[in-house]
């Protein structure tokens, strides 16, 4: 059996998508929510837990079996991929960012802060860290020193030039933003190198 562990798990993605997948599976954790009793608080701190990777685990149950997902490199509507990537706040601290690459591709993948496990998310945000608005805000500011680039491929190809962070080997499941080719290929590793930013339903330790 493989165990996973996570670092970041989109509920807001997952709450979004269960529903239209599995409407019962939707309803009982409504149900469920609406009992509140003191004594059971530990109790359902942990189920809590459990449920919110249950949850998550249908969703990429469904997005495996029935829709269009690609690698880094070929990617489709949805992303699959371990890589060796940099991670951590962007500028303003209401986004996550991962940055890593292949022999061909430049990847940036973007969400919220909140989302990170043993992290509470910001109150004061106008748009979703996740949202591509929300997204380009926090790689501009990141990148605000820098030659300001003139759109969201250019950002992650100098996000990922910036971005400071820990370097951790993980897997992820990602929705695709946006793919295009590099904007500065005089300063990729390798020729014919495209660029990729998507937001993760979940990230985690690859073993």
């Amino acid at each position: 059996m493989s165990l996973r562990y996570y670092l970041y798990i989109s509920d807001a993605k997952v709450d979004m998508l269960l529903p239209q997948i599995d409407p019962g599976f939707a309803r009982k954790r409504s149900a469920e929510v609406g009992v509140s009793l003191p004594l059971l608080s530990a109790k359902r701190s942990v189920d809590a837990q459990a449920d919110r990777v249950a949850r998550l685990e249908r969703v990429v149950r469904y997005v495996d079996e029935f829709c269009d997902v690609g690698t880094v490199d070929e990617p489709g509507q949805y992303v699959r991929g371990r890589l060796t990537m940099r991670w951590g706040p962007l500028a303003g601290g209401q986004a996550v960012y991962f940055g890593g690459s292949t022999d061909q591709t430049i990847v940036g993948l973007g969400g919220a802060s909140g989302h990170v496990l043993g992290t509470v998310a910001p109150a004061d945000q106008v748009f979703a860290p996740s949202s591509m608005p929300g997204l380009l805000d926090g790689l501009a500011a990141t990148i605000a020193d820098d030659e300001a680039p003139p759109d969201v491929i250019a950002s992650v190809h100098t996000a990922n030039r910036l971005v400071r962070g820990v370097e951790q080997d993980v897997e992820f499941l990602a929705k695709k933003l946006a793919h295009g080719p590099s904007p500065y290929p005089e300063l990729d590793a390798h020729d014919g190198m495209t660029v990729l930013l998507a937001t993760p339903f979940f990230v985690a330790l690859a073993d």
